[in-house]
């Protein structure tokens, strides 16, 4: 292993191995490579919605109080290597090539067990835990769930706090088809002991929720019971609030990320820092200084274009529901690509909310969904669909006018193949 590019490939060339949950063999190579994932202060995020945000605001805190402070984030938006980083900072191309001449011989040895091989996500959580471990040692680590959390490689991590973001309908057909079934899978996290800090607010949900949290002497800390954001007030750079919890109130609070889920986003990571006792000073720059891209993120102003990764219908209603407040002015444009696996009847209902022009294309994915398919799925009438995007995506930004504007949306993964396009093109 030589060059950066063949270190990636190998890893990559793991999604070959597909979905395998369990734990026993990120046991087997935690055990094989000293027991790194012992020597971490982690907060672990899951959710199905918000953990990237989440992590995002939470390390950016620590990151004003002083602390060096690790992230693992999927998927990647502009370049493998974010997954794992530091203080916001992508590792290297030579750490990443590093890392992987220690962990493909422990990877190689594990295929002669029974235990198979490990997939390519088991694979990058491995190599985060023992990069932050041995190689780069941080004050704090932030890890966020893969999928799930019960089953996923991350849950072999001993946290010092956990936070579970929001429950909504995802991979049902991994997690199960309802609400409580995916909590369940979500709760999976709850460790013995360990402080939980939820923005879980269905009632069926949050009673699976704290049902597992009082079962193993969990502290749960609930949003709306036990700290609350009050005050709301969308501004143009973002939103402005007040955190409360008992007589604790921290007024003005600023965010630039943009809607009401990330003020709520914010107040779990306020809380979550509170718990470590990070000064209100931090916390408020922390929070103002913030940034993940993908979320409602604005690449021009004028015209306005805005991409989003929303990819499940609670993460398309709230990017409608912003969008409809902030830009109720603008004529709205949707360029929109998915994954065949969601739940994109769903997604459509909500999408159908935003009186705009739609245009379905596709992306490079073995999940996509064609745009043909798309097109009929949505119900909408005078829509066109493309299977090459850069064409129609050159049109549209050419043609747009001031009030109007351009949504790309429906992936994370379309994102990924987007922006770097755009960064040329704009």
């Amino acid at each position: 292993m030589h060059t950066y590019e063949e270190a990636l490939e190998w890893i990559l060339s793991r999604l070959t191995f597909g979905m395998k949950p369990g734990l026993e063999r990120m046991r087997w190579m935690m055990e094989r490579l000293g027991s790194p994932e012992k020597d971490l202060r982690v907060i672990h995020v899951g959710g199905t919605n918000g953990k990237g945000s989440t992590v995002t605001f939470i390390r950016s805190i620590l990151n004003e109080a002083g602390y060096k402070v690790g992230t693992f984030t999927s998927p990647s938006i502009e370049t493998f290597n974010e997954r794992i980083s530091i203080n916001g900072i992508p590792i290297s191309d030579k750490e990443m090539l590093e890392l992987v001449r220690i962990i493909k011989p422990v990877t190689e040895e594990l295929e002669t067990t029974d235990l198979g091989s490990l997939t390519e996500f088991e694979v990058i959580t491995t190599m985060a835990i023992y990069y932050f471990a041995r190689m780069n040692p941080m004050d704090y680590c932030i890890f966020e769930v893969g999928l799930g959390g019960r089953l996923d490689s991350t849950n072999i991590l001993e946290p010092i706090l956990t936070i579970i973001t929001n429950i909504g309908l995802d991979h049902i057909n991994i997690l199960g088809d309802t609400i409580e079934k995916i909590a369940f899978e979500k709760a999976g996290i709850i460790k013995r002991g360990i402080p939980l800090i939820t923005g879980v607010e269905q009632s069926k949900a949050l009673a699976v929720i704290t049902n597992k949290a009082n079962a193993v002497g969990a502290d749960a800390i609930i949003i709306h019971k036990d700290f609350y954001m009050t005050d709301r007030n969308p501004v143009e750079t973002g939103e402005r609030f007040t955190f409360n919890k008992g007589n604790l109130f921290l007024k003005n609070l600023v965010i630039t990320m943009l809607g009401a889920h990330q003020v709520k986003n914010a107040a779990l990571a306020t809380m979550a820092t509170l718990q470590l006792n990070i000064k209100e000073e931090h916390i408020r720059n922390g929070l103002r200084k913030a940034f993940w891209p993908g979320r409602l993120e604005v690449v021009q102003n004028n015209p306005l274009i805005v991409l989003d990764g929303a990819h499940n219908p609670e993460g398309v209603e709230v990017l409608v529901k912003t969008i409809n407040e902030r830009y109720k002015d603008k004529k709205k444009k949707v360029l929109f690509a998915a994954l065949r696996d969601k739940e994109l009847t769903k997604m459509f209902q909500e999408l159908r909310k935003l009186d705009g022009e739609f245009y379905f294309t596709q992306f490079h994915s073995p999940r996509v969904e064609t745009a043909q398919k798309l097109a009929e799925l949505s119900l909408m009438e005078n829509t066109t669909a493309f299977e090459d995007w850069k064409p129609i995506l050159i049109d549209l930004i050419e043609s747009l006018a001031e009030n109007e504007m351009l949504i790309i949306c429906g992936s994370l993964y379309f994102l990924t193949e987007i922006k770097p396009f755009l960064k040329k093109f704009l």
